[in-house]
């Protein structure tokens, strides 16, 4: 494996990074207060082309491999973790889109959503149904050439601000458990359509919430695959955004690091500054480290992706470790800063509330586990 970048992926990954922290970190606390993910900024992604780079040119995006895509999403997500939600689940639903939409409906889609000028959200979870996500029971019944979509959908990230949603729904009875259930492109404009927004400890910018779906008649056009396949084909699509939040997460944890080794250069005690005490330096050391195993581990993830090698386990491993260890690195920098890393002078208690809620979205930490131990043990059969 080489991940050292070409002319063009460095070239792409500075304009990111400029973006980020010229752009988006001095308003990361603004829009918090707002809780709104600013069009016009999604608008200026799209035009530098930061919006579902990975998709083919056909689609609007660059064509360019996994781990440049990955490399992005880093560098969004160290100047503001909830605009790099719009980048994840940009990359998550496109390549969904692209794959399985008719041809048509995913040009018309996704010139707006890799513009900007749309945002497109992932409907899954379900009031009685979050890991065991097989067992949802929003119902699609086929009426002539449509589909009448009838349910909840809970605890969806860009809830209240998407304009289209990939929504799961059962097709097929109950017993028919994961193949039993279809996608739909759904836009989110239609009659009988609700939202509401939850009051959450972090990540307000995201507006997690619920969609309400009281007999909602979508066209057969819009499903994404096959009936009664969507499940199964589309959750393939969850090891790669399970790599990208994993260096979602170490963009967080990076921009962290690099005010603690700043802070400990200027602060001094006992008449020097405290970098020169190891009791300051070695938690750092230390969480450089795991940072750097971490972001190693996400990369290599999606170099197995771009070569079209199984990743399932290792996606597991970057969507529970990630970030699990970008709160340890949060909570380190700002104990590292003293009684003031715990005033609202620093965003570490933002980025700690907005980071933590990943250990339960996308796939709690255990469920993950579940996911490595079963591929393990089926390397590993006896």
């Amino acid at each position: 494996m080489d991940f050292s970048l070409t002319d063009d992926q460095k070239a792409l990954v500075e304009s990111a990074s400029r973006f980020a922290r010229e752009r988006l970190a001095p308003d990361y606390r603004a829009r918090e207060k707002a809780e709104r993910v600013e069009r016009e900024i999604a608008i200026e992604m799209g035009e530098m082309g930061l919006l579902g780079p990975e998709l083919p040119e056909s689609f609007g995006g660059l064509g360019v491999d996994c781990v440049t895509s990955g490399l992005l999403l880093e560098q969004i997500a160290y100047g503001d973790f909830n605009v790099s939600y719009v980048n994840l689940l940009t990359s998550l639903c496109g390549q969904i889109v692209a794959n399985y939409a008719r041809p048509d409906v995913a040009r018309e889609w996704m010139d707006q959503v890799v513009t900007g000028k749309k945002f497109i959200a992932i409907a899954l979870t379900e009031p009685s149904a979050g890991s065991d996500a097989a067992r949802l029971k929003l119902k699609a019944v086929r009426d002539g050439n449509d589909f009448i979509l009838s349910g909840e959908k809970t605890s969806i990230s860009m809830a209240t601000q998407a304009d289209v949603a990939v929504v799961f729904a059962r097709t097929g009875t109950e017993a028919d458990g994961a193949r039993g259930i279809s996608a739909f492109l759904v836009p989110m404009d239609l009659p009988g359509i609700s939202r509401t927004t939850f009051d959450d400890i972090g990540t307000r910018p995201v507006g997690r919430g619920s969609i309400f779906f009281d007999g909602v008649r979508i066209s057969k056009d819009m499903m994404l695959g096959d009936e009664g396949q969507g499940f199964i084909q589309v959750m393939q699509g969850f090891d790669y955004s399970r790599a990208l939040i994993g260096l979602q997460c170490m963009g967080v944890a990076r921009a962290s690091l690099d005010e603690a080794w700043r802070y400990v250069q200027e602060r001094e005690a006992f008449g020097k500054p405290i970098g020169e005490f190891q009791g300051v330096t070695f938690p750092l050391a230390e969480a450089e480290t795991y940072y750097e195993a971490c972001r190693a581990l996400c990369l290599r993830t999606l170099w197995l992706k771009d070569k079209h090698l199984p990743h399932t386990a290792e996606a597991a491993m970057c969507k529970w470790w990630g970030p699990k260890l970008a709160c340890e690195i949060i909570h380190q920098c700002l104990l590292t800063h003293g009684h003031g890393g715990y005033g609202g002078d620093y965003d570490f208690g933002q980025r700690y509330r907005d980071v933590m809620g990943l250990q339960i979205g996308d796939g709690t930490a255990n469920i993950m586990k579940m996911i490595i131990g079963r591929q393990k043990i089926a390397e590993h059969r006896i």
